[in-house]
């Protein structure tokens, strides 16, 4: 029985009811949880909205307790309700019929529980597409990336979930600045060809790959602006190699452009890498190369026009730049230049080509990319990047999916992005209102800082000043910066000893396997746990911990539930389903079960059930409020329940069959939602702990 389908059909009969006795039309209808069990399940406050609407229709005052009386019958008749009081001056509070519940909780089939059974296959409905990670291919990734990838996949995660069907974008811009100035550090620092990259890269040891010289590499470019003075100004004459480099890149066809190919190209590898590790893959990778090359642009820039959802400016401090007129932060200079979509020396603003590329991304624009398959998993996953010219896929008889066209789009970026995607927003309405504003969301968050002692343990040296601090904020030209594989490899090596020391008996390769999934889940729930617009202050001996909120505690209590089904036999589970499931058949098990649902200590039974049942709609309230912060809480209250539910109950000793299946049915049921959630936040549960 699933609680919100209840929930839908209470509040459908409520509105039936008010329009046969009243003749009032009803809309969205709030419901609260009341704080104890003893008061309820669910409890509506419709019995005021309704009195208020009647006054206002007839003149006639109705008390809402006698209005709440008239509905009472209405919602008893609903399957699945036990009984329903009138609370106070007129709330209904519902009582659900516990047994009935209970078996409805009950698993089609008894089946070893894992997470990707228990997600819900999406539906084919409308798109649906989250745009996430997109870091600039010129180094490793680093911890900040981190969030935004595990937040987006985490959302898509939560979307499909509920049911819907999700395209995965992650945006690559292959010719921006920071790619320039790698390039500019292989040609002008190095003295390096395209040959000599090729070669550095194969001799490269594994622990050095390619993106982690590429991260040392762009410091000394850093440095080189600047004639190996951290603190002296940038040599505008040096500086100048990365504008002409810049657009060498951008105007294609030349060794400067292969070079700068061949880097974003290997880092791009490197970062899905990465992401794998985490559990994180993406449907398509568009390139902002091809949006140069395809004229994305230029078709933008027609319909801004035509549409005059931008002007040409004359005088003033914007003279000679098209601007898209706003009335966003009126009266402040701070964001004035990202109002300018085209600069007065004919260059395009990151604003402009983010709309070409958002029409494109909600089916507006009338051009399309070509593709070919960038990665092909083994487990049959395909991710397609985006290519200038045709033929490349059928070589491989493959026929890409159609990317884009989705009806809304999500952008996970972090808050300092936000006029700026203000100013997408309204470019895009302006251009197509018949999608309006709300078709494009910004997933913002904050920055991730380290803690003083996450900086020591990863190597990082502090200053007297830095150790008072709060908290670390990373800064590359300071060197003080955390690479994301570096990240996961300590959180792994500190799970591993974790492992070892509770568990010598297992073979090296289940150590390790136990320890990735602890590491992943320690380090994915404590980026969630935090709502988007928190400063995360990042703790190794936090994120690891067995105790409190953390990843591992969650997942230990999944562990726990495990083990109580290794020490019972599939027939013992399938028995206690079938007393349960089949309880309307036998008035004999049906009163005991009451009795145990109902009498001592069923309260605290009936609540873990009812946390449990709450799964679907906290997806859902976390789908709706774009805040996977909600999931990740719920499932760390849901394993603390559980936990204490572990201490008081003793389900192998029970005698009594009747309670013994109750309490089976329940940690089952609880066991199988825990997984769930777990594996919607991308958390896995490993065998032993």
């Amino acid at each position: 029985m699933k609680l919100l389908h209840l929930q839908e059909s209470l509040r459908r009969r409520i509105r039936e009811a008010a329009e046969e006795k009243f003749g009032i039309k009803l809309g969205e209808l709030s419901a609260e949880i009341p704080p104890r069990t003893e008061l309820g399940d669910l409890a509506f406050p419709v019995a005021f909205e309704l009195a208020k609407r009647i006054k206002q229709a007839t003149g006639e005052k109705r008390p809402p307790r006698s209005i709440a009386e008239e509905l009472r019958a209405a919602l008893e008749a609903v399957e699945g309700v036990a009984w329903v009081e009138v609370a106070g001056t007129g709330y209904l509070n519902l009582f659900w019929d516990r047994v009935r519940f209970l078996a409805g909780t009950v698993a089609p089939l008894s089946s070893a529980v894992s997470a990707a059974d228990q997600v819900p296959t999406a539906n084919e409905g409308e798109k649906l597409i989250v745009e996430h990670t997109s870091i600039n291919p010129n180094k490793a990734a680093h911890i900040g990336h981190l969030r935004n990838a595990v937040l987006g996949d985490t959302f898509v995660r939560i979307l499909q979930a509920s049911g819907n069907r999700v395209e995965v974008q992650n945006y690559i811009d292959n010719t921006g600045v920071q790619v320039a100035d790698v390039v500019v550090g292989f040609m002008h620092v190095e003295r390096m060809t395209l040959e000599d990259v090729r070669a550095r890269d194969q001799s490269l040891p594994p622990d050095y790959p390619f993106d982690y010289y590429c991260w040392d590499l762009y410091t000394r470019v850093g440095l080189f602006y600047r004639h190996g003075d951290p603190d002296a100004d940038v040599d505008p004459a040096l500086k100048r190699l990365s504008a002409e480099t810049l657009h060498a890149i951008e105007e294609g066809n030349n060794p400067t452009a292969a070079m700068a190919d061949y880097v974003a190209t290997r880092i791009i590898e490197c970062h899905l890498d990465t992401m794998e590790r985490l559990g994180i893959r993406y449907d398509v990778l568009p390139r902002e190369s091809e949006i140069l090359h395809l004229h994305f642009w230029n078709r933008a820039f027609e319909r801004l026009k035509e549409t005059r959802a931008i002007r040409f400016e004359t005088e003033g401090r914007n003279a000679g730049c098209w601007i898209l007129p706003t009335d966003l932060h009126t009266g402040t200079d701070e964001h004035e230049a990202d109002k300018i979509i085209v600069r007065s020396n004919g260059t395009v603003t990151y604003a402009g080509k983010d709309i070409a590329y958002q029409l494109w991304k909600l089916g507006r624009l009338g051009l399309d990319f070509y593709y070919k398959i960038f990665r092909a998993d083994e487990d049959g996953h395909l991710t397609w990047i985006t290519i200038s010219e045709p033929g490349s896929t059928q070589t491989i008889g493959t026929v890409p999916p159609h990317f884009g066209g989705g009806r809304k789009v999500y952008t996970v970026i972090d808050a300092r992005q936000a006029y700026t995607q203000d100013i997408v927003r309204r470019g895009v309405a302006a251009v197509a209102p018949e999608v309006g504003e709300e078709a494009s969301v910004h997933l913002a968050y904050e920055m991730v800082t380290l803690s003083a002692a996450a900086c020591e343990e990863l190597g990082l040296e502090l200053s007297a000043e830095d150790r008072a601090r709060s908290f670390i904020e990373m800064s590359g030209r300071r060197g003080l910066g955390v690479k994301g594989d570096d990240l996961i490899d300590r959180l792994e090596d500190d799970a591993l000893r974790e492992v070892e020391a509770r568990h010598p008996e297992l073979s090296e390769a289940e150590k390790s396997e136990t320890a990735h999934a602890i590491a992943i889940g320690a380090l994915r729930y404590f980026l969630l746990k935090w709502t988007r617009n928190t400063v995360i202050v990042f703790d190794f001996k936090e994120a690891l911990s067995f105790e409190g909120e953390a990843g591992p505690y969650c997942q230990y209590a999944a562990v726990r539930a495990n083990s109580i089904f290794r020490k019972l036999s599939s027939e013992e589970l399938a028995q206690a389903e079938r007393l349960v499931r089949e309880v309307a058949d036998d008035g004999e098990v049906l009163a005991e079960i009451k009795s145990v649902m109902e009498g001592e200590g069923g309260d605290e039974l009936w609540s873990l059930v009812m946390l449990a049942a709450r799964l679907d709609e906290v997806v859902a309230q976390s789908a709706a409020a774009a805040e996977p912060t909600y999931l990740a809480k719920y499932a760390f209250q849901l394993a603390r329940a559980f936990n204490l539910f572990y201490h008081r109950y003793r389900i192998i000793g029970e005698e009594s069959e009747t309670r013994r299946a109750v309490l089976i049915v329940i940690a089952d049921f609880v066991r199988r939602q825990m997984t769930t959630a777990l594996g919607i936040l991308g958390i896995t549960v490993p065998e032993r702990m």
